[in-house]
């Protein structure tokens, strides 16, 4: 979610890319809740941070906790954020229980990417 807010957000300011230190398929009911706000994530994929070894990136975002501590190190990062969301897929009740924590956390991402936009690359 965090990519896709922030590729909106950016569009051709910057180049986003997201990657997980243990890559998955991306949860339906994240499709879903990004689709409820016309944003299509269908398309895209989990990748390993792997594959972006040896690149230079001017920021590095993590999003769990996880990632946090085993996000290996890029040279010539000018600034490392690191803001804990909670993982909606770890969710317990019902689908629509289980939908209103995607929602919430799909609300909180999209504010945090908004400000973050506004704080470090204005304009």
């Amino acid at each position: 979610m965090a990519e896709a807010f922030l590729r909106e957000l950016l569009r051709d300011r910057a180049e986003v890319f997201s990657a997980g230190t243990e890559p998955r398929p991306i949860h339906p009911l994240t499709i879903k809740v990004m689709s409820e706000i016309g944003i299509d994530i269908s398309g895209q994929s989990s990748k390993s941070v792997a594959s972006f070894l040896g690149q230079r990136f001017a920021y590095v975002i993590t999003v769990c906790d996880r990632a946090a501590e085993n996000c290996p190190v890029f040279p010539g990062i000018s600034r490392r954020f690191h803001v804990p969301f909670e993982d909606p897929a770890k969710a317990d009740g019902s689908e629509s229980e289980k939908l209103a924590v995607f929602i919430r956390v799909r609300d909180e991402i999209r504010a945090w990417a908004e400000a973050w936009v506004r704080e470090n690359l204005p304009g």
